[in-house]
């Protein structure tokens, strides 16, 4: 499974929820959280309840439920019935694991994937405890509220969420788990998206929100490895075998001295490309 986009779309819209899947998107959220008003709440969740059992979908249906204080209880509550249905659940607001822990005794179990979303000072310090729970398959950076929060100035460079974007990361990553960073919000700022993307990618993400459709091809294409990535570590793979049978420990690769963690990076590549369908 490949995380590359997240896309948000809104629970009390059927038609949208219905769409959703067809973007191209990797997971595709319907949202119970912040893009639905609390008038339209009970609406929104007969909705997706509705959508979940009638989509056939192929990406990652997931649906983003309220805080179990701020109308969670009910989200989930509307969902019992339909959750075989329901491949993730992401929880907003996450401060710690006993956040998480409070929707698996609700659930009953462990088993759905649980995509932390970190939105405050507090969540992301507790990002690797977070990342820790059985439950929890991905870190989620919301540095708009994360902003609010602190009291952060967005800026389009960014530099006043670098370290809680490498926070995340790290956490994700010591735990082995997915790390999908915060979102663009000007849909319409392409070239914008494209380096925010890119520079995503250096950090180490696995994938980046989205909440527009138009956002998901410029995405997509950062996260995924291009034929040069592709290319390179199929050939240090190949010669892995090689020196695998030649009881080599450290070979070379057109020059480049490959040891475990250059095979490691390769093999990620290799995994993204199928999972992205680039590489059969």
């Amino acid at each position: 499974m490949t995380r590359r986009t997240v896309l948000f779309s809104p629970g009390d819209q059927p038609e949208l929820l219905r769409k959703a899947p067809t973007t191209g998107a990797d997971v595709v959220v319907f949202d119970l959280e912040d893009a639905v008003s609390p008038a339209e709440k009970e609406t929104a969740r007969g909705a997706v309840a509705d959508a979940v059992t009638e989509l056939d979908a192929e990406c990652e249906l997931c649906v983003r439920i309220n805080p179990l204080d701020a109308g969670g209880q009910r989200d989930l509550d509307s969902l019992k019935s339909v959750m075989e249905h329901v491949d993730s659940l992401m929880l907003p607001k996450v401060s710690g694991p006993t956040d998480v822990d409070s929707v698996c005794e609700v659930l009953g179990h462990d088993e759905t994937p649980v995509l932390a979303l970190l939105e405050t000072a507090a969540g992301v310090l507790a990002a690797a405890d977070i990342a820790a729970v059985d439950a929890v398959d991905a870190l989620l950076l919301g540095a708009e509220d994360l902003s609010a929060d602190v009291g952060l100035t967005r800026t389009e460079s960014g530099t006043e969420v670098l370290y809680a974007r490498q926070r995340v990361v790290l956490a994700a990553s010591a735990h082995g788990v997915d790390a999908i960073d915060t979102l663009w919000t000007n849909f319409e700022d392409t070239a914008g998206l494209t380096d925010d993307a890119e520079l995503a990618v250096e950090f180490g993400f696995d994938g980046k929100m989205a909440i527009h459709p138009a956002q998901i091809p410029v995405i997509n294409d950062a996260f995924t490895p291009d034929p040069a990535q592709i290319e390179w570590a199929q050939n240090v793979l190949d010669a892995r075998e090689a020196a695998n049978e030649a009881q080599q420990g450290v070979f070379s690769v057109d020059g480049e001295m490959i040891d475990a963690p250059l095979i490691r990076q390769a093999e990620k590549i290799v995994a993204v490309a199928e999972s992205a369908g680039v590489l059969e």
